[in-house]
């Protein structure tokens, strides 16, 4: 690498004091509830015998995910809202781009595999605690975050292997593929459309397989009563709410070429911030049995 940038600035979300001081305010809570919220949640499904089913298994971990995905962004970003040198080492960019996509595809493919989760439990009943064991659950949060190592890995290498020798600003919160791409002092078309079909193939096929889960769901509910399909519906609801939430950003963002950056980053705070904080929200408030455990715990 022939890089003779050692470090990089990050422009943040605005230039304004007067917004950076509200937004320090507000994203220091938001980060305060992600990690409490979500650390409840772990601990609550650790901890309660009652909570033993491969739901609250997957559940465990993405909050664990959701924790660690929020802590490669939001405590640079919070920090760099009231200082006046908002830069980052070379090597800290890079580190925070491989989190960043490490923890995000690990995330997409445990959504997968909890709407798959689903679909055993509502389509195949009698079969759910032969297909759904200790072991292969153990297995698919394994592959889950192999996967998304796999990913990281790709998108970081490709990136690196880039010269950078200026200019050194980053017109975002944190560093991204696509930021970088745009500072690189060489044509990067070949590698934006290499990066552009990697996330984009793994966040559409992830997204047909949970459109298709939930449809198959659907389906087979057909014959069910009133109350069958209130119970189904209730235990899939919160799973569909925070797929929306989170696919849909990160469609926008990584499924196609980036061409404004100031757009991109408000977009991005949905899916580094907002989601993760609302996941404990979304799960606890539509599920008794949580609540239930929680309050037990406490």
């Amino acid at each position: 690498n022939i890089s003779s940038v050692k470090e990089f600035i990050l422009l943040g979300l605005s230039v304004s004091q007067g917004v950076q001081k509200m937004c320090f305010v507000m994203f220091l809570f938001f980060y305060l509830m992600i990690v409490a919220g979500n650390l409840l949640i772990v601990s609550t499904v650790v901890s309660s015998q009652r909570l033993n089913s491969p739901l609250y298994f997957f559940l465990g971990y993405l909050s664990f995910i959701d924790i660690c995905y929020s802590s490669v962004t939001a405590p640079k970003m919070i920090a760099d809202l009231l200082a006046e040198n908002k830069t980052i080492s070379f090597v800290g960019c890079i580190a925070q781009l491989f989190g960043v996509h490490f923890f995000g595809c690990t995330e997409i493919f445990l959504l997968t595999v909890m709407a798959y989760d689903r679909y055993v439990a509502i389509c195949r009943p009698l079969h759910y605690t032969t297909l759904m064991t200790r072991r292969v659950c153990g297995r698919l949060v394994v592959s889950s975050w192999v996967g998304g190592f796999l990913h990281s890995l790709a998108q970081t290498l490709l990136t690196t292997r880039l010269p950078f020798c200026g200019p050194n600003k980053i017109d975002h919160y944190f560093c991204d593929v696509h930021p970088l791409l745009q500072l690189a002092c060489t044509d990067t078309y070949a590698v934006g459309v290499v990066v552009v079909a990697n996330s984009g193939m793994i966040t559409l096929t992830c997204f047909l397989i949970l459109v298709t889960s939930y449809a198959v769901i659907l389906a087979s509910l057909r014959s069910q009563t009133s109350e069958g399909w209130h119970k189904a519906l209730s235990t899939c609801g919160s799973h569909i709410t925070v797929v929306v939430l989170f696919f849909g950003p990160c469609t926008f963002i990584y499924i196609r070429p980036s061409s404004n950056l100031s757009e991109d980053k408000s977009v991005a705070v949905f899916y580094t911030i907002i989601t993760p904080m609302l996941n404990p929200l979304i799960y606890t408030l539509r599920n008794e049995e949580v609540k239930s455990a929680m309050r037990k715990l406490w």
